[in-house]
């Protein structure tokens, strides 16, 4: 999974309104992650953390923003927009920055101090959150300003409107017009599922860690790996020895569940059995022993549903969709159905010649398995169209890379990166970067932090330690961004070299980070990446799109040891086998979005006794690419889903995917990938954050709604017009 946003946090608080006095006193306004005057721009004093300060300043700014609260809500004036619903809104920033902090270094770092301070301050959080969205007091008065809302709606812009909408609805949707016993039990029911997201998550991050799940080689073994994989899977070999106090042994290589060494794995290793052993590793995670996650995600699914039928809707993802574009089940099914309707044939016939082409080496009783899918298709795409990834990687050098990525923000929107050495990173492989927008004025800080290393969750993501807002004279408060990859850290002084697809993550996230970077909203809670899911990652994957530019690529994609740019028969030849894979790819994520569906459509208990592995080839079975491996599990390690904030929402990367294509082909269009006016009509949904519906906002880029045909195109799926 390339893809995960650490969604922020500042709503979440803890305690009964009726300690709120003594709550506050425990408030002492020196903990240093809550002292935005230590360092320019507000930025995190990393190098004066420890995990008990981090513990200390959740509990601290629960206390704030509890006197807060308190504050609104023994007011004696009547309730208006200011008094109010911007009050609210302000009210937990501290908390936000506290938590936002926490959760990013818990990923980031993998360190168990830190693992065992969110596990504890997530049943306060919970607790915390509740008390907010119940507090029968703080509800009424919300209630009151947006019943009068027709006749203040003169008086506020429309960003005001978009706030207090927003606002009331997060409320209502998170149980305040509760009465009675219905209260307490949402309140549980909220921090059960806290805690049980809390513990999925680090039951797979701690499952991966696992010294059963990795595979140990000789050199023998490694006919047709990569040079660098090899070199990169002894440096693995000699750190675990070392950390198993064991003297190093030349003549091994390992490999492991994480994504830098896995996917090569199962691509290149010739030896089938040894490909089938990974396989089954990686996809047996988190389904037995001690990070079981099994019962887990049974307690998830049966919490949600239980808070769905408090909130009068027949299943949890009916109550979910209620705050997004897509809106209802059925429009979520109409689209994954009308993409597995134009992908199945497609993806057949890729399975189809790939087992063909397996069968001139293997004979023609040979049946491909899911793990022969990545070997033999690398093979097949290398005869096929002369290319495989490692192709490409020699134009991919990291620091050209971050340059080109970089780049493309200065080409459509005229944003420049220098990078500043003198805020302190949370690890010392963390670069920081001064963001400067078209005005040369300062726009924000982006922290990049770019290796794999032992105990760093899986995966790519972005967060935020700042969110950006205005305040009443429009000063605006810097946003501070993070982006997180798994890339392979150097060896020695050899240089980084990318893969097609390890760039295409680079520009993904950077997506996310511009979306953050470039926000000018007055409020916190609807600025920057705080849009509804199902929009969000239209600007990270619009990104992805340039990957097949010659245009853009010409621009530092430049060969490591000649200079020279990448040829362009050696794009075309990418572009092709990115076709060739683009139905299976497809299938695979509609896999990901039917089992998330299923999960969150169910209207009774599931039971500890139900068979979990039934459950799921059940629910993907319309979307079906091989037959079942006993054993071979999505559910147990689907973190989107079960931990990551994406429940009833794993569609949205296809949802995304179709405005994407549809937003990139407005460039085509105009004959010009960076043609200016399109550039600055979608840098103004950059900047509109949740300021502006969604929707509204896209047709107003687009002047109409998007449909599938640019991303049908794109994916080779159908002719492009007049073709």
């Amino acid at each position: 999974m390339r893809k995960q946003i650490i969604r922020g946090l500042a709503a979440l608080t803890i305690m009964t309104f009726a300690s709120v006095s003594q709550s506050f006193a425990e408030y002492t306004g020196t903990n240093p992650l809550l002292q935005t005057e230590l360092l320019p721009y507000g930025a995190i004093p990393f190098d004066r953390l420890t995990p008990e300060l981090y513990e200390q300043a959740v509990k601290e700014a629960i206390a704030l923003q509890n006197h807060n609260i308190d504050v609104i809500v023994s007011n004696p004036a009547p309730a208006t927009f200011e008094n109010t619903i911007v009050a609210y809104d302000r009210s937990g920033a501290e908390l936000g920055r506290a938590m936002l902090a926490l959760g990013n270094i818990e990923h980031a770092v993998g360190d168990p101090a830190m693992m065992k301070v969110l596990a504890d301050v997530t049943p306060l959080l919970s607790e915390h959150e509740a008390a907010i969205m119940l507090n029968e007091k703080l509800w009424q008065r919300i209630k009151a300003v947006y019943d009068q809302r027709d006749a203040i709606k003169s008086q506020l812009t429309p960003e005001d409107m978009r706030l207090l909408d927003e606002i009331y609805k997060g409320f209502a949707l998170n149980g305040a017009a509760l009465q009675g016993a219905d209260r307490e039990r949402y309140r549980k029911l909220m921090a059960e599922l806290s805690d049980l997201n809390v513990k999925f998550s680090q039951n797979v991050t701690n499952g991966m860690a696992d010294p059963a799940r990795r595979v140990w080689l000789t050199a023998g073994q490694l006919e047709g790996v990569p040079a660098d994989i090899i070199q990169a899977a002894r440096e693995e070999a000699k750190n675990a020895l070392v950390a198993e106090g064991k003297a190093d042994d030349e003549s091994l290589y390992l490999f492991t569940v994480f994504a830098p060494s896995y996917s090569p794995f199962i691509k290149y290793v010739k030896d089938r059995s040894l490909r089938e052993k990974m396989y089954r590793l990686y996809n047996t995670r988190n389904s037995e022993g001690e990070y079981n996650n099994i019962p887990v995600l049974i307690d998830i699914a049966n919490v949600r549903r239980e808070i769905a039928d408090l909130m009068g809707k027949n299943n949890f993802a009916e109550y979910q969709l209620q705050h997004t574009m897509a809106e209802t089940t059925d429009n979520v099914y109409a689209m994954l159905n009308e993409l597995r309707e134009a992908y199945t044939e497609p993806m057949k016939a890729e399975i189809s010649e790939i087992q063909e082409y397996a069968r001139q080496t293997e004979g023609p009783d040979f049946q491909l398995r899911p793990w022969d899918y990545s070997y033999w298709s690398d093979k097949l795409k290398s005869e096929k169209y002369s290319f495989n990834d490692e192709d490409m990687k020699p134009y991919f050098e990291l620091n050209n890379t971050i340059k080109g990525v970089f780049g493309l923000a200065t080409k459509l929107y005229g944003y420049t990166f220098k990078e500043n050495k003198e805020i302190p990173g949370y690890h010392p492989d963390v670069k920081i970067y001064d963001v400067y927008g078209p005005d040369k004025k300062l726009l924000g800080i982006l922290y990049a932090d770019f290796f794999y290393r032992p105990g760093k969750a899986p995966g790519a993501w972005m967060t935020e330690y700042q969110t950006e807002v205005k305040d009443d004279a429009g000063n605006r408060t810097l946003p501070l961004i993070s982006i997180v990859t798994n890339f392979s850290k150097p060896v020695g002084d050899k240089e980084v070299l990318l893969t097609p697809y390890e760039v295409e993550t680079f520009l993904h996230e950077f997506g996310h980070a511009l979306h953050g970077l470039s926000a000018q909203a007055k409020y916190a809670s609807i600025s920057g990446t705080n849009v509804y899911h199902d929009f969000v990652e239209l600007f990270s994957q619009f990104n992805e799109n340039y990957l097949t530019q010659q245009e853009y690529l010409d621009g530092f994609a430049r060969h490591y040891k000649t200079g020279k740019k990448m040829p362009k028969e050696l794009l075309d030849r990418f572009i092709k086998s990115s076709q060739f894979g683009a139905a299976y790819s497809c299938m695979r994520q509609l896999n990901f979005g039917f089992l998330d569906m299923a999960y969150h459509m169910i209207e009774n208990p599931l039971r500890a006794s139900d068979d979990i592995e039934a459950f799921e080839i059940k629910a993907i079975e319309p979307v079906q690419i091989f037959e079942p491996e006993k054993g071979c599990l999505i559910s147990p390690a689907f973190s989107h889903v079960f931990s990551g904030g994406y429940a009833a929402g794993y569609y949205g990367y296809k949802w995304s995917e179709e405005l994407d294509a549809d937003a990139f082909a407005a460039f085509k269009e105009t004959g010009d990938i960076f043609d200016k006016k399109t550039a600055g009509r979608f840098h103004k949904m950059l900047e509109a954050g949740g300021t502006v519906d969604p929707m509204t906002l896209y047709i107003e880029f687009r002047g109409k709604k998007p449909t599938a045909d640019a991303l049908l195109v794109r994916d080779g799926i159908k002719p492009e017009s007049g073709k």
